[in-house]
């Protein structure tokens, strides 16, 4: 459950995960108004037709931040459940999901929010589910292993989950070209400390992905990588160069060995039918 105090985004929670209360402008300013957070969300409009079967069935949204995925998914008329652990991107996904019904993008009562972590889920929402997604969640808690084997508790057979993880490798690769050579020798790659600028306390590696997912009984059906080039250009993209950059990205996103240094690794994980 939450702890009392609310944590800002340097502290760490009693069982070691990391929230983000206090940053919903900042995220929304930062990551979803430039050009890294546009592309990932292209992406995600882009593959998520590809890698899961669509037919309006309820989603449970979890660790749904600032609500770009909800109304994603509600847009295309599913009924979504958000849940969320920090009260102010909440609030910022309410606020903006009101405006957007408001103008007739779906109807309101469409998403349903609550304010809960992945771990209190369990106890609080009916189910099994056919469709859960959690994206940019795991590698921020302290036991993502853990996490993940909820998360199949919450699935039903023959259900899908939208697993999108920070990728340990891209991390690694990343500081190499930064010039980070011991860093990345030592592999300290986890975010520590009270100035950590906000990397991961636990990138993942796809390795890690397909060990956890075996033992929560879960298959992978399929995996792509989300930003496989923008994250090591030497200059910023200019404007006239992001639809190339964008065409690049989804033409390598699902191919090896590019899908592989994405930042962020995207799947599709299913369970099998009981009696398959």
């Amino acid at each position: 459950m939450r702890p009392h105090a609310t944590p800002s985004h340097y502290e760490l929670t009693a069982a070691g995960d990391r929230y983000f209360d206090g940053l919903a402008e900042k995220f929304s300013r930062s990551l979803y108004q430039a050009p890294r957070g546009e592309l990932r969300l292209a992406m995600l409009d882009y593959l998520l037709p590809q890698m899961l079967a669509l037919h309006d069935q309820p989603v449970l949204d979890i660790g749904g931040g600032l609500g770009q995925l909800s109304a994603w998914f509600a847009r295309r008329g599913n009924a979504v459940t958000l849940a969320e652990p920090s009260g102010d991107m909440l609030e910022h996904a309410r606020g903006w999901h009101a405006d957007e019904c408001g103008q007739g993008a779906w109807p309101c009562e469409r998403i349903t929010y609550l304010p809960l972590a992945l771990q209190a889920l369990p106890a609080a929402v009916s189910g099994p589910w056919q469709l859960i997604t959690c994206h940019a969640v795991l590698e921020w808690l302290g036991d993502p292993r853990a996490a993940l084997h909820t998360l199949a508790s919450l699935l039903a057979p023959g259900g899908q989950l939208s697993l999108m993880v920070f990728n340990r490798d891209a991390l690694r690769f990343s500081n190499v070209v930064k010039g980070n050579l011991e860093k990345a020798l030592d592999d300290r790659l986890e975010g520590k400390g009270r100035r950590q600028r906000l990397t991961p306390i636990s990138p993942l590696t796809h390795e890690n992905i397909v060990a956890w997912s075996g033992e929560a009984g879960l298959v992978i059906d399929a995996v792509a990588g989300i930003r496989i080039f923008q994250d090591y250009l030497r200059t910023p993209t200019k404007e006239g160069a992001r639809d190339t950059l964008l065409a690049l990205e989804k033409q390598y996103c699902r191919t090896e060995p590019h899908w592989r240094l994405g930042r962020y690794l995207l799947y599709t994980l299913t369970k099998p039918e009981a009696d398959a």
